[in-house]
């Protein structure tokens, strides 16, 4: 395995590694989503609250995926992540990035018109998933430059191929997932959307961890 690979396994899961700015952004993911809630209760809309799990749901899925590539290459994930964290989720995710991910989703929908629009000529959410996705990319550009994000392997690189790939695969369809879900006709549609989507990711973890013995 690469070095950084074994530098993301170190401490993994390691509770003694926590910090106490943990809490208070604990504390504000708690805030922000019982806001939405409150919200929806009140108008019968829970568009923003369903936005925000897809979109954690579908990084869910990315980072288990991920780690499965770590353990069928036994070389490295395609993203690694062993710089300093509170807590190390996964060898490419930590707690850090899972609490800006739960929030994602919902900046997303806030971000979305109560009517349908378009602009240049397309719907807006779709041009606000790719305005999004963009910015996340660039985010990680600055991460890998600092060393807290290691990418390996050629395929997945800043090179213009593999930075379109990054956003593709990335990110984008997260953002697209969240436009499927929220669009779905019904509330219980919207739901069983979102329970499929973490039991893709569950029954990867089920497999790689607890049958087949994995670490990631």
């Amino acid at each position: 395995m690469t070095t950084a690979s074994l530098q993301a396994l170190e401490h993994l899961r390691d509770p003694h590694t926590l910090q106490w700015y943990v809490i208070p952004l604990l504390a504000l993911v708690f805030h922000v989503y019982t806001t939405e809630i409150a919200r929806a209760r009140r108008s019968g809309n829970w568009d923003v609250v369903i936005a925000g799990l897809t979109l954690f749901g579908m990084d869910f899925c990315n980072e288990s995926i991920n780690g499965w590539i770590l353990n069928l290459t036994q070389r490295s994930a395609l993203w690694t992540a062993p710089g300093p964290s509170a807590l190390r989720t996964m060898v490419g995710w930590n707690i850090e990035i899972m609490f800006m991910f739960a929030l994602a989703g919902i900046i997303f929908q806030n971000s979305r018109s109560r009517e349908p629009r378009r602009l240049l000529g397309v719907p807006e959410a779709w041009v606000l998933a790719a305005g999004y996705s963009a910015l996340c990319v660039a985010v990680e550009l600055v991460l890998n430059a600092g060393g807290l994000l290691v990418w390996e392997y050629s395929f997945w690189t800043a090179s213009p191929a593999g930075v379109w790939l990054i956003f593709l695969l990335g990110y984008f369809h997260f953002y697209v997932a969240v436009i499927l879900v929220t669009g779905l006709s019904t509330l219980r549609r919207k739901l069983v959307a979102v329970a499929a989507i973490y039991a893709v990711a569950v029954v990867l973890n089920v497999i790689g961890l607890g049958v087949l013995g994995w670490r990631y």
